[in-house]
């Protein structure tokens, strides 16, 4: 069954917790803390698998959770780190955050892998906290929680050769005769419903994937018989073979047909338009064909199209359509390369390449933010949020520490300066206290 689309839920490993421990030995009454440190959570990692072909797995497994990581023991004893989960999929996916459709990862190449969510950093124990002035601390840090969120899966086709075309003009057929791909093959509009792929081989030149995209119809950008799904796996080819069934049933004419299929290519993405298109007559073969394509050729010749005739059925034509479709991919990818240099050295020059503009913009990263909210002030912060889950805010040690640090980032001067007075509520992730106004840091 092919599945082009599925949605998971992925949980990386939580942090070991560090320990709080001291040495207890004979003879030596004095033992200094000896608390390890908490193994780091596993992270989740996905990776390109040639193999695999669609995301079927994922829709019988939709919830990911890497290893968390060991506590801390005694005598130095730290926590083994959780093993991270690797996630095959197929070449050609794109994984998106769910809550804010941000792109995480476009994977196409093979063995190609990206951490996805990283694991808890593990805490640490009560021997990293001891110094001169304090010898014997009585806390430890929490495990830091993994990252958690919610994935869609997306799984555009990577073919070099697009096959498209309405309905019923013989894609398919074309697939089954220059390729092993065996789709499946009716007189019915809408026999495919999914995508084929095919490798198609061409003796002392070299070999291409193909691919049938199934048929596309007027209103397929807005999701018209499925159409932007269908859509959706043109996007990775280079070249595209327009079919034109002369005789097709219901068409005002192949000029019509192949001007409302690019339109649709276009509305659903404009740059589909400057991809090199051949336009090929199929189903030559065919009685009265003859006459209706010496008028159609007359046609897309004004327009400066060259046109390819052919037969799916008998074969006739195909040899020479698949040399000029060669032909085409070839010149595509130089021209592709070309590009590829021409931007990357732009942007190592950090000037501008021809129509190529390379814009540099690196924000202030603030170490927290104070906004003002209905309940009090909340604080956000990357490095003030990870402090606060890995604070174990019930030890009064641990606590006065959690204040000390608070106070050196300017946390409490910036609230001053929004407007927290004594006894505001004041929330840094999960954490809600009174705001005071003269705190006791120990």
């Amino acid at each position: 069954m092919f599945v082009d689309k599925a949605s998971v839920k992925i949980e990386a490993g939580d942090g070991g917790a560090g320990c709080v421990s001291f040495r207890r030995e004979k003879y030596v009454p004095r033992g200094g803390p000896d608390g390890g440190d908490g193994g780091d959570g596993g992270s989740i990692v996905f990776v390109v698998d040639t193999g695999l072909r669609t995301l079927m797995d994922f829709r019988y497994n939709r919830h990911l959770r890497a290893e968390r990581g060991q506590h801390g023991k005694g005598k130095d004893q730290h926590g083994k780190k959780g093993a991270d989960l690797t996630v095959k999929t197929p070449p050609g996916t794109i994984i998106r955050d769910a809550d804010t459709g941000e792109v995480l990862a476009d994977l196409t190449e093979p063995g190609q892998a990206v951490v996805v969510a990283r694991g808890g950093r593990g805490g640490r124990g009560n021997a990293r906290f001891a110094n001169a002035r304090r010898k014997a601390p009585r806390f430890a840090e929490k495990g830091e929680p993994g990252d958690e969120k919610e994935l869609i899966l997306e799984l555009k086709v990577l073919a070099d050769v697009g096959l498209i075309g309405f309905p019923n003009v013989g894609k398919s057929t074309l697939l089954s005769r220059i390729s092993a791909a065996e789709p499946k093959i009716a007189d019915y509009p809408f026999t495919t419903i999914t995508p084929n792929l095919g490798m198609v081989s061409l003796p002392g030149r070299g070999s291409f994937a193909a691919a049938d995209i199934p048929g596309l119809i007027e209103g397929a950008h807005e999701g018209v018989g499925l159409g932007d799904e269908f859509l959706r796996h043109i996007e990775r080819t280079k070249v595209l073979l327009h079919l034109i069934d002369l005789q097709r049933p219901g068409s005002p004419g192949p000029w019509e047909d192949f001007q409302a299929i690019n339109r649709e290519l276009s509305l659903y993405d404009p740059s589909l338009m400057e991809r090199p298109q051949l336009v090929v007559f199929n189903k030559v073969d065919l009685p009265d064909v003859q006459t209706l394509m010496e008028l159609a050729r007359e046609q897309f010749s004004d327009e400066g199209y060259e046109v390819h005739e052919i037969s799916a059925v008998t074969g006739e034509g195909i040899d020479g359509l698949l040399m000029a479709a060669f032909d085409a991919l070839q010149a595509e990818e130089v021209r592709l390369k070309e590009a590829e240099e021409e931007a990357e050295a732009a942007l190592t020059a950090g000037g501008e390449g021809e129509g190529v503009k390379v814009f540099r913009f690196e924000p202030a990263q603030a170490p927290f933010e104070v906004h003002s909210t209905e309940d009090g002030f909340l604080v956000e912060g990357e490095r003030v949020e990870r402090l606060t889950v890995m604070t174990d805010i019930n030890n009064e040690e641990a606590l006065r520490r959690y204040q000390r640090i608070l106070q050196r980032m300017g946390i409490f001067e910036a609230l001053r300066k929004a407007g927290c007075q004594e006894g505001d509520t004041v929330t840094i992730g999960a954490l809600e206290f009174e705001f005071t106004d003269t705190p006791d840091y120990g």
